[in-house]
């Protein structure tokens, strides 16, 4: 997948806050290349609300990675900054899409409970010179395995444990990377 993840060759200084919504946008676009991936892979799901149920296991995942990612190249306070700007630009982004498959109601509650407690979940297991642990990975993979269709189920998890998430992994690092490179 091509994504743009580097900033205009102009010399303006990008917030923190202008950092986190790209890094949500980008972290969206790679979930949707990964459950496209799964599909690809003749992973059945059943419903477009199944399909948003995916996309959402991973783009908390990848909100995790972000603030993994940035521990040491921010201080704690634009950490905060950048995982909560990221987080909220992730949740209107869920809202916009469930509302266009489930209707009109307020979904970002629900959204944001299940990040809390994953975030929460994902601070607990080990973050090793700076990749996930196989076990950050298998809890992703178990995750999505929770709500994919019954058809291949048991090989759900190993496929996104050993394909997904490394490629995953990487796109969303290069663009952290890419973002907070100078522009010339």
């Amino acid at each position: 997948m091509r994504m743009k993840s580097k900033w205009g060759k102009n010399s303006k200084q990008r917030s923190v806050a202008d950092n986190a919504s790209a890094a949500a946008f980008i972290a969206w676009r790679i979930a949707q290349d990964a459950l496209l991936d799964l599909e690809s892979e003749d992973y059945q799901t059943d419903s477009l609300k199944q399909r948003m149920d995916v996309v959402v296991e991973f783009v908390i995942f990848l909100a995790h990675l972000a603030d993994r990612i940035t521990y040491e190249r921010m201080s704690a306070e634009e950490r905060e900054e950048f995982v909560v700007t990221m987080v909220q630009h992730l949740a209107r982004t869920h809202q916009a899409s469930m509302e266009d498959i489930d209707g009109v109601k307020d979904y970002k509650e629900d959204f944001i409970q299940l990040v809390n407690e994953r975030m929460s979940d994902y601070s607990e297991m080990p973050y090793e010179e700076g990749e996930p642990s196989f076990v950050m990975r298998r809890y992703l993979g178990t995750k999505v395995q929770d709500v994919m269709g019954e058809r291949h189920n048991k090989w759900i998890e190993t496929q996104v444990l050993e394909i997904n998430a490394p490629t995953a992994i990487k796109q969303l690092n290069k663009a952290i990377n890419d973002l907070y490179k100078p522009a010339f």
